[in-house]
């Protein structure tokens, strides 16, 4: 998986997942009953073309053979999207370890991870925003295929996850919620309450802007007023998720100011979904998240833990032996604890909403939009 590499600059650095693997080795994840590590394969191009046009496989395999000769319109080569060679193979192979873990749901396994994924900003057509193709999708269409009926997708990354709407975007089966820093502050610059799916898909795609600097508090607090209600009225097969945790407040690129501590309640909530909607069959991906040493292999090991079953407590220490290998392979001090030490309280939205509060105008405004057409009242539901 580090073969997906845009160089040593680039804040999507394979870094991140070597530090996550690692950490989660030394925790014991890999290892509990009942847990199986399956190698990623790369997918072909029949399963990529169920969700990527065919024309836009091959630009990404001739700027994969040549990286010197780009195809910027596709956003290949770009500064976000920068060309090396094996790219399609890299990427394709993020694409099949996602497929893998959707074949594992639909053959009887309960919940899959693959923290390598969660590429949501590829579009049917383009590359975009650090991703090539879009593994969160392909996955979604294979479970389609495979037999689910609906399939609800939750991204809880700072960015809009734009390429899998998108690609969904007229298919009624696929329910889209994405929480997000506002497309005003931040890019891709999309994702508003009124977005709400194409036509006959009227509600199907569902989007919470939240302002810069909501904090834990307020963004436990807007998940809880829009992602339950309407998980349970869409009432899927299967829930996908994409982790990205860039919404941390150490973040060099977003400005959400989350902590480790509300990203794994939220994988918990999502857990608990799955479990009370779709007898617990749940697939997460990761996403973005650019502290690479500080933040994203303590949020992807408390991933790991939650899908494999035992959440790893959150006042645990983080093991030595990573503690030492994080400062010999890149001479960084690495984080002591699991936990960011942070109080988790929020206020329910049942207690009120108010008007003069820019995360709760948020809710209301994406609640006013979606709710009614899912036959919820977007004031007391």
């Amino acid at each position: 998986m580090t073969a997906y590499n845009f160089g040593e600059q680039h804040p999507m650095h394979p870094s991140r997942l070597d530090l996550t693997a690692r950490l989660a080795t030394e925790l014991g994840l890999f290892e509990r009953a009942g847990v199986q590590r399956i190698e990623p394969r790369v997918a072909t191009d029949a399963e990529l073309g169920t969700v990527h046009d065919a024309d836009y496989i091959e630009a990404v395999r001739r700027v994969s053979d040549d990286p010197d000769v780009p195809d910027e319109a596709r956003g290949l080569g770009t500064t976000d999207d920068p060309a090396f060679a094996g790219m399609h193979e890299a990427s394709a192979r993020i694409a099949g370890g996602s497929l893998q873990a959707a074949d594992a749901i639909v053959e009887g396994l309960p919940r899959a991870v693959n923290f390598s994924g969660g590429m949501h900003h590829a579009a049917r057509h383009r590359a975009s925003g650090f991703c090539i193709y879009n593994d969160a999708a392909v996955a979604v269409a294979r479970l389609l295929d495979r037999g689910a009926s609906r399939v609800l997708y939750i991204d809880v990354d700072a960015h809009h996850g734009d390429g899998t709407e998108s690609i969904f975007w007229d298919d009624p089966r696929v329910m889209t919620i994405s929480l997000h820093e506002t497309g005003l502050a931040l890019f891709p610059g999309t994702g508003f309450a009124n977005d709400t799916g194409g036509p006959g898909a009227e509600g199907s795609a569902v989007n919470v802007a939240l302002p810069p600097t909501t904090g834990d508090g307020a963004w436990l607090r807007a998940f809880h007023a829009i992602v339950p209600q309407l998980a349970r009225a869409f009432a899927p097969d299967v829930i996908v998720s994409q982790h990205g945790c860039d919404s941390h407040y150490q973040d060099p690129l977003t400005d959400l100011r989350t902590s480790v501590d509300a990203q794994r309640q939220v994988a918990l909530d999502i857990r608990d979904l799955a479990a009370d909607l779709c007898g617990g069959r749940w697939l997460a991906t990761g996403g973005g998240g650019y502290s690479t040493t500080a933040v994203v292999p303590r949020v992807w090991a408390h991933l790991v833990g939650i899908v494999t079953g035992e959440p790893v407590p959150v006042q645990s220490p983080t093991p030595a032996r990573w503690q030492a290998y994080v400062q010999q392979r890149y001479g960084k001090e690495a984080p002591l604890w699991m936990t960011d030490d942070v109080d988790l309280w929020w206020r329910s939205w049942e207690v009120g909403y108010d008007p003069n509060d820019d995360v709760d105008r948020a809710v209301m405004a994406t609640r006013k939009e979606v709710f009614p057409l899912h036959g919820l009242d977007p004031w007391f539901d």
